[in-house]
């Protein structure tokens, strides 16, 4: 009796696992359909997705009952605990450069000012370079 009911309860935690792990993915896909812009896509993205890959890597666990399996499973969610974010943020940097975002929807935009002192900085090494290529190389 004891080990049916063991058994049972692992079933149900496994499955409200599973359960919790696929509705969090399935919000970030209506997350990404639905949010308007960019910026609120990419975190539709990376917050539930990353959480619903613990809860189904978690029910994977549970599920095959082997000590070995654990570590491999925090690992994959661990590199997808730190991938996640990063590539989220390249992508977030790259479309406010590219503006493809809606500059109203901001409450403050605290990169504006390191974009142009990015841009500025390029243009006066683009402008230097051209003068190098005018002048020629010096002796």
């Amino acid at each position: 009796m004891l080990a049916v009911d063991a058994e049972l309860i692992r079933e149900i935690i496994v499955a409200v696992l599973l359960l919790v792990g696929g509705l969090m993915s399935l919000a970030a896909g209506v997350g990404l359909l639905r949010f308007p812009d960019l910026h609120s896509r990419m975190h539709a993205a990376t917050k539930p997705q990353v959480l619903g890959l613990l809860a189904l890597v978690l029910a994977c666990a549970v599920t095959w009952d082997s000590w070995p399996w654990v570590g491999i499973v925090i690992f994959a969610w661990m590199l997808q605990l730190l991938t996640a974010p990063v590539s989220a943020h390249m992508v977030g940097r790259a479309g406010y450069r590219t503006k493809h975002f809606k500059p109203e929807r901001l409450t403050e935009d605290e990169l504006a000012a390191a974009v142009d002192r990015i841009n500025r900085s390029d243009s006066s090494r683009k402008a230097a370079d051209d003068r190098r290529a005018i002048d020629g190389p010096r002796a």
